[in-house]
């Protein structure tokens, strides 16, 4: 009997391992979950028959070794700084990989040894990067073989909250890393537009959003991703004149985000002194330069901001509690932590609300000599708590790329991402059976 390794049981495995365990009868094999808390791998096994949960520490080689060495493929979970150890064991052992997580240059690096031991290993297969990939290329692929030349491509997508659970001003809660949310667009995004290459610097990112319309569903903020330029080359787009990846939050969020990143509350480089002894006000004003005038931090804050104090970015603000006299009970924190720590308790998806996933691509192309857009849009909502939709368009892409795997319908070998039509075709038809497909719309 084939063994599937799902390394992790965290927020966006449960529609992962029901998928598997669901299909483990017809298919003859076993899922087993691997995490630090056994605990967790038992609540998302549920004791199904052909479901195993272990405790595993994938930082200790003995274990590493024993839980890679039983199985036949290895799905993981874990953070992205810990994929290269199951990776590296997953080829010593012979077996294959599959992860939702950006490919790293030193994944990429093993891509010969790989090859050699005639395993895949395939990455960024979850969401974003992944469905994003998977989609896109079918397009760009249908369009080709119709004779057009793109001439933009422009995509984003966003975990958000549903709309009819949204009740704070910033049309958010978290569904997703908090940590990623905070600490996200840092470094400085790059992309191509009318043929000339675009930066956008970390602190004016947020200022410089743009407004994405997605039809039934009204208009978000978009902001560019950190590196577009890359995906010209792996979406064989090398001549495309415009092409931008970005992400997606609710209207108005983006510039009052951009508050927060001009006071140099998201540094995640250096703990605050005293940070113990503060208060979320103290913290704020720590952060306005020496002599800002203003009567009130309010006033400061837009001063030095140039916002409104009256506005809808100072109403965002305001409505985190960010400026009221509450102690923050964090010891040696970096900014970053504490803005965490306050928006965990502010923007929590609560019992019973459904969060929502959005993705469009937008294509500009030419074909006849006549000048077309297309649209593709994916919306989807989660059906409960545990089947959220991030997590259904996270795991189900890596749960049906591995059986075609075991089946043995992916011939493709090496460290590689979903751009091949092998593997790209059957995970679009499989997340249509599971309600989750496009529409698509010509402008």
């Amino acid at each position: 009997m084939k063994t599937i390794l799902v390394l992790g049981a965290g927020r966006s495995s449960g529609s992962l391992i029901r998928f598997l365990l669901e299909r483990t009868t017809a298919s003859y094999f076993q899922v087993t979950v691997a995490e630090m808390d056994v605990r967790l791998a038992q609540e998302k096994t549920a004791n199904h028959p052909n479901g195993k949960a272990i405790a595993l520490d994938i930082q200790n080689e003995v274990q590493r070794r024993a839980a890679i060495g039983e199985s036949s493929l290895v799905i993981s979970l874990l953070p992205p700084h810990l994929h290269l150890l199951a990776a590296q064991e997953c080829l010593g052992l012979g077996k294959h990989l599959i992860t939702a997580s950006y490919v790293s240059p030193e994944l990429m690096a093993m891509d010969k040894a790989v090859r050699e031991k005639d395993l895949l290993f395939l990455g960024e297969c979850g969401l974003d990067p992944g469905i994003d990939h998977m989609s896109a290329m079918e397009i760009i692929g249908r369009l080709k073989k119709q004779g057009a030349t793109l001439t933009a491509f422009r995509s984003y997508t966003g975990g958000l909250v549903a709309p009819e659970y949204i009740d704070n001003p910033w049309g958010y809660k978290f569904t997703w890393n908090p940590r990623n949310v905070i600490l996200a667009g840092q470094g400085t995004a790059r992309y191509i537009q009318d043929g000339k290459y675009r930066y956008i610097p970390y602190p004016r990112l947020f200022s410089e959003s743009v407004r994405v319309h997605v039809s039934g569903h009204g208009r978000f903020d978009g902001y560019a991703n950190r590196d577009s330029l890359a995906y010209r080359e792996h979406y064989g787009l090398n001549d495309i004149p415009t092409l931008l990846r970005g992400t997606l939050r609710s209207e108005g969020f983006c510039s009052a985000w951009q508050v927060f990143v001009t006071l140099g509350l998201t540094d995640d480089s250096f703990a605050l002194e005293g940070s113990g002894s503060m208060t979320y006000r103290d913290f704020v004003d720590a952060f306005l330069p020496a002599g800002t005038p203003g009567a009130d931090i309010e006033e400061k804050i837009a001063r030095f901001c140039r916002i409104d104090p009256e506005g809808p970015s100072m109403e965002r603000i305001r409505s985190t509690g960010i400026l009221e006299d509450v102690p923050i009970g964090l010891q040696k924190a970096t900014p970053a932590q504490i803005l965490q720590h306050l928006l965990q308790q502010k923007w929590v998806l609560k019992e019973g609300d459904l969060d929502m996933v959005v993705m469009q691509h937008e294509f500009e192309y030419t074909l006849n000599g006549t000048s077309k857009k297309l649209n593709s849009t994916l919306v989807v909502k989660g059906i409960n708590n545990t089947e959220t939709a991030m997590a259904r368009t996270v795991g189900l892409p890596l749960g049906i790329v591995a059986l075609e795997v075991l089946q043995g319908r992916i011939s493709k070998r090496g460290v590689c991402l979903p751009l091949n039509e092998e593997i790209y075709t059957p995970v679009l038809n499989g997340l249509s059976q599971e309600g989750i497909s496009f529409t698509e719309s010509e402008g």
